[in-house]
């Protein structure tokens, strides 16, 4: 086939692009990924990667702080955001240049610009890489951008969105965070640990809402702890803004009104799928809600026009998004074992202080569904290797159904339960069902017990609580 010819092109290069580049192209599919900004797309470059970077440095600067819960002595402590920020930016740097060396080692072609479908199997790119492109197959890989509200428009300066945060000039004294999902939380831990006075508004009863209200509730208490102000079932109804800060008007669900000024304002009130400008109304694509309507394989309404990751839809994170760039490709090469996205067994995970992690229903989606659940609860405070890091605050809790022994859903907070989910989820994918769980020997000492517990306890079992 000529050099503008391919089987796959794939408009966007995040989690969800690049990863079903370079498994089209492991499958002998012919392959390119156009991409306007950079290769491995938000996630990467603006979102997960670095923000866990910041979020490591604030982590070590917390422990310096407190050595002497370690029976060390520092005599002094401090950071320089510069500096912080530069580890962070570096690391988004290591790992773009790594997605260029996998999408190169696979012979992927990379096509730079902004690309528009003008027919079913034929794209237009402009920009660097301009030109006309033929493919039988088009993935949409486009992922999302930040959320507006009205009234509360970033404007790079003193209100930002996840970008702005990203990159600090100076460290804010203060800091009004609108929205307590992943984002919100994250943001709060990192400047909060770091020194900045921060107020978390949720419109929702409580933080985190997509989570379990038990794990919820137990964040919420570990932040307020820690010296963040939550303020739920309430919004940002106005802001001003001053020459280096913005006061804001916080209305709660009574209608009661309050003021409160900042050094800066945080919009994370989630993202929105980025469909625009890239020809989906002119050919027939089914969008609902600024999402485009896929089945289980990524196949939208129109023949040969397919949609993966943030764009396709909820939940919007990058491992469910790479993993339907791998089923939709092997789809389309037509192996025989691809089996749909099944969201029910997609992790969560939140990488705030306390971390939260959770995969399945929630004890009141259970109920909901009809299920007659047993419930177990393990704290941290009954496991030695939590209180021998001195991390004893934490909380594994388990659904099951009675009936069955299936397990429904799982759901923590903790140190380093971002880690610890896995092995629910591999549970879960394999049906495993209570007895195959408490039949496993768990290695002693580690907070990999608190998953064995949380099991054991939900059927009148456990040993240390």
């Amino acid at each position: 086939m000529p050099d503008n010819s391919f089987d796959i092109l794939i408009i966007g290069a995040g989690p969800s692009g690049y990863v079903a580049a370079i498994r089209a192209a492991q499958l002998g599919l012919k392959t390119a990924v156009v991409e306007r900004d950079e290769l491995g797309g938000i996630c990467l470059n603006w979102g997960c990667l670095p923000a866990k970077a910041l979020l490591r440095s604030s982590e070590v600067y917390e422990n310096v702080v407190h050595a002497e819960r370690f029976g060390l002595t520092v005599n002094s402590a401090s950071f320089d955001i510069a500096n912080v920020v530069k580890r962070s930016r570096a690391v988004a740097r290591q790992l773009n240049q790594g997605v260029v060396h996998l999408l190169r080692k696979n012979k992927v072609t990379v096509i730079k610009g902004a690309a528009g479908i003008e027919v079913p199997g034929r794209v237009s790119v402009t920009g660097e890489g301009a030109g006309v492109y033929q493919a039988k197959h088009i993935i949409v890989a486009t992922g999302a951008r930040p959320r507006m509200l009205s009234g509360l428009e970033p404007d790079q300066k003193l209100i930002w969105t996840y970008f702005e945060a990203l990159v600090p000039q100076t460290m804010p004294k203060s800091l009004l965070i609108v929205g307590s999902g992943a984002i919100g939380v994250e943001f709060a831990s990192f400047y909060g640990t770091m020194g900045a006075h921060v107020t978390l508004v949720e419109i929702m009863p409580e933080i985190l809402p997509v989570e379990d209200e038990e794990i919820a509730a137990h964040a919420r208490k570990r932040f307020e702890k820690q010296g963040i102000e939550i303020v739920t079932g309430a919004k940002v109804t106005r802001v001003d803004k001053g020459l280096d800060s913005v006061t804001a008007t916080i209305e709660d669900s009574t209608g009661a009104t309050r003021q409160i000024t900042v050094e800066r304002v945080l919009s994370a009130v989630g993202v929105v799928g980025n469909t625009e400008n890239i020809g989906l109304e002119r050919i027939g694509v089914q969008v609902e809600r600024g999402i485009i309507v896929t089945d289980g394989y990524g196949r939208t309404n129109v023949e040969g026009i397919y949609a993966i990751g943030d764009v396709a839809g909820a939940p919007m994170l990058a491992h469910k998004a790479s993993h339907e760039g791998v089923v939709c490709v092997e789809a389309i090469a037509g192996r025989n074992d691809v089996h749909p996205l099944d969201e029910g067994k997609i992790p969560g995970c939140t990488y705030c202080n306390p971390q939260v992690a959770s995969v399945g229903l929630t004890e009141r989606r259970a109920r909901e569904a009809g299920f007659d659940v047993r419930v177990g609860r393990f704290p941290f405070i009954g496991n030695g290797k939590a209180i021998a890091l001195s991390e004893p605050e934490g909380l594994v809790k388990t659904i099951f159904d009675r009936e069955t022994g299936q397990l429904l859903g799982a759901h923590m907070v903790g140190a380093e339960v971002t880690e610890l989910i896995h092995n629910y989820v591999v549970a879960m994918n394999l049906e495993t069902t209570e007895v195959e769980i408490m039949h496993t020997v768990f290695a002693h000492p580690t907070l990999f017990e608190t998953v064995h517990e949380g099991v054991l306890d939900a059927f009148g079992q456990a040993i240390h609580y």
